[in-house]
This record gives structure tokens, C-alpha cells and sequence, in this order.
């Protein structure tokens, strides 16, 4: 396959270095990442283009190792591009040092990406415009609660959105939901999801108390068509696609198609995390956690012939299957 002489340049010496010019070229291109309304490259709406958006919170671990594998075989397996984007557009739990970690543990386990790496921190721009288009259009609302004073599920529990707030309040910004408006969505592995119940999506925030943007917000503005058209990722993150795809309809923004596969377990059945202490990846045994990663998406298991990370990669791409 086309990345094996990748690959192997990848993991000698000269690796660091290749994946500093790769950081040095995105940096001097300066908003590299989708906007509102920018169109990739590829002017062809109907290539698929995947990512893998890790956030520069710590290394990788299993469970993350299960998501990029994820989708960079459905991209791979689509003859598609598969791209690199970092979310780091929460600066207070940034850890120095995680960009490297995470883009040398993808090169040692073959996962090598289309294109330079894209940041969300470059696209404030978009996430302002996105947020003038939903105060003009009255779907936003000031709000002043704290987390001792929010309903369940982290909705507003103050009626701030009848409050009139200044703008010189610290507030936070929370967009309304109209859940008779909402609608399910086919998700390419869990199946039908039918759209939240009347009481379960009321509101949410889309830029933060201290002025950062939101993970809804920047989510949903950067993973809508045209700059993706898969988002394959963890089931973790299935509730939060309901909000995303709320943002997108109420934006004008075309909506990808969504695959959320089954998350990593810790022994006590929380999910694999780096708040729960998850190991970083042995980058020193790719074929051994690319194996587990794929029987634990189900796959079908590589001939023990193949032992070798291009050609573990060769067979899982042919054989790829978004099972049930």
C-alpha cells in the first residue's frame, strides 16, 4: 500500500524531525483549519474525507488507538482522505509535549495522515461569525449559572434566557433547542438514532464563561460537510451528535454521516480515559495493540502471516466492515 515506504522512513531516525516540518508548515499557513464556509482543497463533494481530532490533553492510549484505527480504516477502506486534527481550543488542560506524542504514536502504528495537521485554534474567526449568525437569528441567550445553580443534565437553571443580562456580566453563551424541530439520524454502526425526547435537550453552551469556544461549537462547524464527510468516532460521543447536528441545521450547515463505534472498558467498566488514568501506548509493540484494537471493533483477525504493521494495515483495510 501506498503508505509502506512512509512508513518505514517514519520510524528511524528521522521521524521527529519530518513531523516538526509537518507542525512548522501548518503553523506558517495560518488558518489551516475549516471555517463556516471555506471548501477544502478537493472540490469533489462526494470524495469522502475523514480525521482523527484528538485533543492535546496527554498521549494516546488504547481507547484512542481504537478510534483513530477506526477511522482511518473507513477512510482508507473508501479510497478517501483521512486527516489530522487537533482540538486544542482548551488551552488550560493543554499538557506540553502531547502533539508529538500523539503524531509519533500514529506514525509507529502506520496511521499516517493526508495533508498537513489542521488546528481548531486557528478557525476563532469561523466560530465567531457562527455565533453572530445565532445571536442575529435569536437562538442564543446570556447565562449566568454556575454549576451549583444548573438543572440536571447541565441545562440552565436560572430562566436566564428571560433575564436581561448585560454584556459586562460574566455570563456564558447557551444555545435554545427546539425539540420539535430535532431529528433522529442513521448512524453507520449503532443504527437508527431517534431524535432526544422533549425533556432531554434543552440547551447547551457554545462559548464558555471564560471566553473559550465550546466543544459543540467548534465540533460541529469543523467536522460539516464540505470539510468532512465521515466522522467515525467514539461512542463516548453519540449524545453529543444530537447537539452537533442541532448546530449545523440551525447554521445552514450540511451534515456528515456519523459512525460512533464501542469505547475501550477500564477493568471496572468506566471508559478508557486519561482522567481515569489510562496508560500512554507502547509504541514499541504497534502489531501487538493494532491486533487488540481490531478484535475489539470486531474485525476480522490478520493471517499470522502478516506481521508487520503495512501489511496488518493491508489486510484490516481490505476486510473493513462497519459491524453491528
Amino acid at each position: 500500500m501506498w503508505y509502506r515506504d512512509w512508513y518505514s522512513a517514519a520510524r528511524g531516525k528521522a521521524h521527529r524531525d519530518h513531523v516538526h516540518r509537518l507542525q512548522d508548515a501548518v503553523r506558517d499557513q495560518g488558518a489551516a483549519g475549516a471555517g463556516l464556509n471555506d471548501s477544502p482543497a478537493d472540490s469533489d463533494s462526494n470524495a469522502y474525507r475523514g480525521r482523527f481530532a484528538p485533543s492535546p490533553t496527554g498521549p494516546l492510549h488504547a481507547g484512542s488507538l481504537v478510534a483513530a484505527l477506526a477511522s482511518f480504516l473507513d477512510a482508507r477502506h473508501h479510497d478517501g482522505q483521512w486527516q489530522l486534527r487537533i482540538d486544542d481550543i482548551d488551552p488550560p488542560r493543554a499538557v506540553a509535549g502531547s502533539i508529538d506524542a500523539i503524531t509519533e504514536a500514529l506514525v509507529a502504528h502506520g496511521l499516517v495522515w493526508d495533508g498537513p495537521i489542521l488546528y481548531q485554534s486557528h478557525s476563532s474567526s469561523h466560530y465567531d461569525r457562527a455565533l453572530d449568525r445565532l445571536i442575529s437569528s435569536g437562538w442564543l441567550f446570556r447565562c449566568l449559572c454556575t454549576r451549583a445553580t444548573l438543572e440536571a443534565n447541565g441545562y440552565c437553571g436560572q430562566n436566564c434566557q428571560n433575564q436581561d443580562i448585560s454584556l459586562a456580566t460574566p455570563h456564558s453563551l447557551r444555545v435554545k433547542v427546539a425539540s420539535e424541530r430535532l431529528a433522529g439520524f442513521n448512524d453507520r454502526f449503532c443504527g437508527g438514532q431517534p431524535a432526544p425526547a422533549e425533556t432531554a435537550l434543552k440547551d447547551f453552551i457554545v462559548k464558555r464563561r471564560d471566553g473559550l469556544y465550546a466543544y459543540q461549537l467548534a465540533a460541529a462547524i469543523d467536522d460539516a460537510k464540505p470539510h468532512f464527510t465521515h466522522i467515525v468516532r467514539g461512542a463516548d460521543l453519540l449524545e453529543s451528535t444530537h447537539r452537533q447536528r442541532w448546530l449545523q441545521q440551525l447554521l445552514g450547515l450540511e451534515q456528515p454521516a456519523y459512525a460512533h463505534v464501542a469505547v475501550l472498558l477500564d477493568p471496572a467498566g468506566k471508559k478508557l480515559s486519561k482522567q481515569n488514568g489510562a496508560p500512554p501506548l507502547d509504541n514499541h509493540q504497534p502489531e501487538q495493540n493494532l491486533r487488540q484494537c481490531l478484535q475489539h471493533l470486531a474485525q476480522p483477525a490478520p493471517p499470522s502471516s502478516a506481521r508487520r504493521v503495512p501489511e496488518m494495515l493491508d489486510h484490516a483495510t481490505e476486510h473493513w466492515s462497519m459491524r453491528r
